[in-house]
């Protein structure tokens, strides 16, 4: 620890927070917009918004709030309502910064204990701080600025989303030539293209999962083997670190080539529909529908692209009992528009892979980001480094700081 800091515990640093007469809001009544942000112990920063006047907290600002089941911790220093339930107000004493006592609370080790109230451990751990207030407050700037980065980072990823999503809208209903329009099953398609179904122009199969006790095939791990919960990557490589090396003996397995698409049959939670494209020689398990092309007439790259475009549709296409799975006859007759030529479907790969590889771009600022702002958290918050060793000037200088 450096010289110059002190240490105390969580409880003999805050001071009570009165907000007597102040009501709390139900779930029930959040609203989609208001005059005042709802705050709860959720992972959302805003849970809703009220214009209850009754529930607004206006002073003391700025506050954390905690949230006692879930370990959240949020800066306020704008008016707020609070949520319903789990939810403690922090103040700091005035020898502390009050930004840089919310980053100090995030930097300490509270073991999760279910959906048990965790104030009273809270209150008990201890932190550091530098004695003087222009540190704290320099600490507490550099980690705002890293962390707004990295929202910057999710804001601008989100943006291209949905931007991507009204291209692909466009795309698939209108094409590229201008030319005129037709009704079909699947909505309005350019009046040139072919209404098809997988298995018109792709073979359907599924994989298949070797027997743990088979030991000549799992030991080793030469031979890639993918699940649908790596169906997450568009393209999917041999220096992928989530594949598994299923084994040695390739004999029993299905070998698919390069080029072939995985659709995720089975799947809780977002799984199911996702498609993913084999960039190697690689088997699968039995859950993933491979669709390897039996033509020329469609590329892969474009099949990818409208399958995701499809996601919600193709989800919606499961049945079965509470587990509600694809199966590769709901795969093979998926209606695919097919424009007449692949060069047009190429112009449209096109446009999508320029998406695809900035949002890609823009999700590793962001890991990078988050890797540092975690790293910063730590070693700032130990007094590890100074933070007097950083130039500030190499970060962008963002709106507020």
């Amino acid at each position: 620890m450096n010289a110059g800091w002190k240490t105390a515990t969580v409880g003999e640093s805050i001071v009570p927070v009165s907000v007597t007469g102040r009501a709390k809001i139900q779930t029930k009544d959040y609203k989609n917009a208001g005059a005042y942000p709802i705050v709860d112990q959720g992972q959302a920063p805003i849970a809703g918004w009220t214009d209850s006047l009754d529930a607004v907290i206006d002073a003391p600002l700025p506050l954390i709030v905690f949230g006692d089941h879930s370990r959240t911790f949020k800066y306020l220093d704008r008016p707020f309502a609070r949520g319903a339930d789990g939810t403690q107000l922090l103040r700091p004493v005035d020898e502390i910064d009050p930004l840089f006592f919310f980053y100090a609370c995030r930097a300490i080790d509270l073991p999760a204990r279910g959906y048990n109230r965790h104030f009273t451990i809270l209150k008990e751990k201890d932190f550091a701080y530098p004695a003087d207030m222009a540190v704290q407050q320099t600490i507490a700037a550099l980690l705002s600025r890293v962390e707004r980065a990295l929202e910057l980072q999710d804001e601008l990823v989100a943006l291209l989303e949905q931007a991507k999503a009204a291209a692909m809208n466009q795309l698939f209903s209108r094409g590229l030539r201008g030319e005129a329009q037709k009704d079909s099953e699947i909505g309005t398609i350019p009046a040139g293209w072919e209404l098809a179904t997988i298995d018109q122009h792709f073979s359907v199969v599924s994989g298949g999962t070797p027997s743990r006790g088979n030991d000549s095939y799992w030991a080793g791990g030469t031979i890639p083997w993918v699940k649908t919960t790596e169906l997450k990557y568009s393209v999917i490589t041999e220096t992928d670190e989530h594949i598994t090396q299923a084994g040695l003996d390739g004999s029993a397995a299905k070998m698919l080539r390069p080029g072939t698409l995985l659709m995720a049959m089975y799947g809780q939670g977002v799984t199911r529909g996702k498609v993913g494209i084999l960039g190697i020689e690689a088997s699968c398990n039995q859950a993933c529908a491979a669709m390897t092309p039996i033509d020329d007439d469609v590329l892969p790259q474009y099949l990818y692209h409208y399958l995701t475009s499809r996601y919600q549709a193709i989800r919606s296409l499961a049945h079965g009992g509470q587990q509600q799975n694809l199966n590769l006859d709901i795969v093979r007759r998926i209606d695919v528009p097919v424009p007449p030529t692949t060069d047009e479907q190429q112009e449209i790969v096109d446009i999508l892979d320029a998406f695809d590889r900035t949002i890609d771009l823009h999700r590793r600022k962001g890991e990078v980001l988050d890797q540092l702002f975690k790293s910063l958290l730590h070693k700032l918050m130990t007094g590890e480094v100074s933070v007097a060793d950083f130039d500030l000037s190499a970060l962008p200088k963002l709106e507020g700081s």
